[in-house]
C-alpha cells in the first residue's frame, strides 16, 4: 500500500460525565445499572418503527458502555489502536447543558481544558487536533467557546444544531462565525435525521435546524467558511436514496449535499461519511460512484469528501474502526482514498493550498 497519513476528521471522546443526568428521558438513572436491557430496548422500539427513540436509545447504550471510562484520554487510546500509528484525529467536544435533560456533571470548560491537555501530551506530537464547540443560546458557552479558540488555540468549531438552535443564530453570526472566519479555522456542523435533540425540540424543527438548505444563509453570508455536513446527510437519507424512497419532509439531505458541493455555488461546503459508511456494504458502492466521475460536479465532490469516523458511536455497529477504514481503503483503491483521508483534510484544515478553477465563485 501507499503511504497515506490519515485524518481522521470526526470522532468523540466525552464521557458520561458530560452527559445529562436525564439524558434522553428521566427513567434512563435507573437503567443505567443494566446495560443489557437498553439494548433490548432499542432492538424493541426500532421493531415498532420508533427509529428515533431506537437511535436515542442506542446511542445511551454507548454513552453507558464507553462512556463509562474515566477519562477521555481513555475512549481516545482505544480508538488511536485501530490506526497506523501517525494518524490524525480531529476531536469533537459536546456541550449538552442546555438540552433539558438535567445537570451535566463536568461542564464545558473542563472538556475543554481535558482536550487541550490530550493535544499537548500526543504522541506523535500534532496528532490530535481538538475543536471548540458551543451552544449559542448560552452565554457562559459563548464565552467558553471563545475561549477554547483565542486562548486554546483549537483548530476549528463544531456545532451541533439538533439539540436546539438554528445554524444562522445570532449569537453565531455576529460573534463565532466572525472569528472563526478570520483565523481561517474549519466548521464541522452535524447533519443527519440521527443523533442528540433537545427534550423541546421535535424531530421537525430539529430537521429544519439541520438540512443542508438551513445553512445558505451561513454560506452566503460567509463563503470563506470551510463548513463540513457531517455524515453526508445520514444513513436514513442514503437507505431512502439506495431504495427511491421518501424521507421525512419529503427531501433527501443526501442528494442536497452532493447538489449544493457539485453545483460550484459553495466553494468552501464540504461533507464528511462518519457512521454513514457503517453501513458499509449497502453504501461503500454509492460512495465509490459518486467520486469516480470525471464531469465537474463529480470533480468538486471528490475534492469535498472528508473521511471520518464518529468514534465511540460507532461502537453499536458490527465493524470495527479497522475493519471499515480498511474495507473502505480496498473499495475505493488508493487513489481516492488517499483523497478524502489524506489530500482533503488537509486542505479543510488549511494545510494544503489547492486550485479552485472547478468553482464558479471563489471562496
Amino acid at each position: 500500500m501507499s503511504d497515506i497519513r490519515i485524518t481522521n476528521c470526526h470522532i468523540h471522546t466525552f464521557t458520561s460525565q458530560h452527559v445529562p443526568r436525564d439524558f434522553p428521558f428521566p427513567a434512563v438513572r435507573f437503567l443505567r445499572k443494566d446495560p443489557g436491557l437498553v439494548k433490548k430496548l432499542a432492538w424493541a422500539l426500532r421493531m415498532l418503527g420508533q427509529e428515533h427513540l431506537s437511535d436515542q436509545l442506542r446511542r445511551l447504550h454507548q454513552f453507558m458502555i464507553q462512556g463509562a471510562l474515566p477519562s477521555q484520554a481513555q475512549i481516545l487510546s482505544d480508538v488511536v489502536s485501530h490506526y497506523p500509528d501517525d494518524t490524525r484525529f480531529v476531536v469533537l467536544p459536546m456541550d449538552m447543558q442546555q438540552i433539558g435533560r438535567g445537570p451535566v456533571p463536568v461542564g464545558l470548560k473542563d472538556q475543554h481544558d481535558e482536550l487541550a491537555r490530550l493535544r499537548d501530551a500526543a504522541n506523535p506530537p500534532g496528532s490530535i487536533l481538538p475543536f471548540a464547540t458551543v451552544d449559542p443560546r448560552d452565554e457562559a458557552s459563548v464565552q467558553e467557546c471563545l475561549r477554547a479558540i483565542n486562548e486554546l488555540g483549537f483548530r476549528g468549531l463544531k456545532i451541533y444544531p439538533r439539540l436546539g438552535f438554528a445554524p444562522d443564530h445570532p449569537a453565531l453570526m455576529q460573534r463565532i462565525y466572525p472569528r472563526v472566519a478570520e483565523l481561517g479555522l474549519p466548521v464541522m456542523t452535524h447533519c443527519s435525521r440521527g443523533g442528540v435533540q433537545g427534550k423541546d425540540t421535535c424531530d421537525y424543527t430539529g430537521d429544519g435546524f439541520t438540512r443542508p438548505y438551513a445553512y445558505r444563509s451561513v454560506l452566503h453570508q460567509f463563503p470563506q467558511l470551510r463548513l463540513c455536513l457531517a455524515h453526508f446527510g445520514g444513513q436514513a437519507d442514503w437507505t431512502a436514496y439506495l431504495n427511491a424512497g421518501e424521507t421525512r419532509g419529503r427531501e433527501n439531505w443526501m442528494e442536497q449535499i452532493r447538489d449544493m458541493i457539485g453545483g460550484g455555488q459553495y466553494a468552501n461546503l464540504w461533507t464528511d461519511i462518519s457512521y454513514t459508511l457503517f453501513q458499509f456494504e449497502d453504501f461503500a458502492p454509492i460512495l465509490r460512484l459518486l467520486l469516480s466521475g470525471e464531469q465537474d460536479a463529480s470533480q468538486r465532490l471528490r475534492r469535498r469528501v472528508l473521511f471520518g469516523s464518529d468514534f465511540y458511536m460507532t461502537r453499536q455497529e458490527e465493524l470495527s474502526e479497522r475493519a471499515v477504514s480498511i474495507r473502505l481503503r480496498v473499495a475505493l483503491g488508493e487513489t481516492l482514498f488517499s483523497q478524502i483521508a489524506q489530500i482533503n483534510p488537509e486542505v479543510w484544515l488549511d494545510e494544503r493550498a489547492e486550485d479552485k478553477t472547478l468553482w464558479t465563485g471563489q471562496g
